[in-house]
This record gives structure tokens, C-alpha cells and sequence, in this order.
């Protein structure tokens, strides 16, 4: 009989079982939706536009998001490899930089966010992590 599995392998079991269903089912499917909010990095390998459905909230000048996997996250490892981004608001485009905020309490900030995603933000997520994305227009 195998050993139980540890908190590790769950987590680990959990992270790609959730990825896989966001990359190959909801992702493709948000992306078409108009009023989805998308982010747009710039893949750290290829170079290519990466756009990636979120949730989140403007607030004056800001847009502020809470990654569900922290760094671990693709659109968070493009970020740290190139903050510039481009944020999909309302069917318009908007430029800015992205800033990781690891100081930040994400599950306070989640209750500032839309309800729905933050619920499920909360429910998948397991390294939260807040982003501040700073518009330029």
C-alpha cells in the first residue's frame, strides 16, 4: 500500500489540476466574453503577448488584482521579468506597470475586489498574492 500523500503533493496535485482547467477550459472561453477584464504580459520566453482573463477592480489611477497561486503564477513570472503591461477595461486597452505587492494582505484586499471572482480567488487560491497595476492613461 503507497504512503498517504503529503500537504505538499496535495497542494502540488490541487495547483496543476486547477491550471490545467483554467488554460485549457475557462481561460479560452473568458477571453471571448467583451466584458472580461484582461491582462496583457509580455511572455518572459517567448516575447509574445500573453493574455490572461482576471479579476479586479479600478481605483482611481490603479488597477488592483489578486493572483490565486502568487508567484507561481505565469502572468506573475512575466510580470517579474517585464512589469509593462496593457489591462483590457470596458473593451478599452489601458497601459501601465505592474507592481507585486507581497506586503500587501491579499485576503483584505479581496474584500475591495468584485465578490465573485474574490470567492473564487479564495476557494482555489493558496499563495495569494496582491497586484497593483498603475494606468498611464
Amino acid at each position: 500500500m503507497p504512503p498517504p500523500p503529503t500537504a505538499g503533493r496535495l497542494a502540488d496535485l490541487r495547483f496543476r489540476a486547477t491550471t490545467t482547467l483554467q488554460r485549457r477550459v475557462v481561460n479560452p472561453l473568458a477571453r471571448r466574453m467583451p466584458g472580461q477584464i484582461l491582462l496583457e504580459t509580455t511572455g518572459r520566453v517567448s516575447g509574445e503577448p500573453r493574455r490572461t482573463p482576471v479579476g479586479g477592480r479600478r481605483i482611481g489611477d490603479a488597477f488592483w488584482l489578486v493572483s490565486e497561486f502568487g508567484e507561481r503564477s505565469q502572468y506573475v513570472r512575466n510580470i517579474q521579468a517585464d512589469p509593462r503591461v496593457r489591462v483590457r477595461l470596458r473593451g478599452r486597452w489601458h497601459e501601465g506597470t505592474a507592481h507585486l505587492l507581497p506586503d500587501d494582505d491579499p485576503v483584505a484586499r479581496l474584500r475591495t475586489l468584485p465578490r465573485g471572482n474574490s470567492a473564487a480567488v479564495r476557494a482555489v487560491g493558496m499563495s495569494l498574492l496582491t497586484v497593483r497595476v498603475d494606468l498611464e492613461d
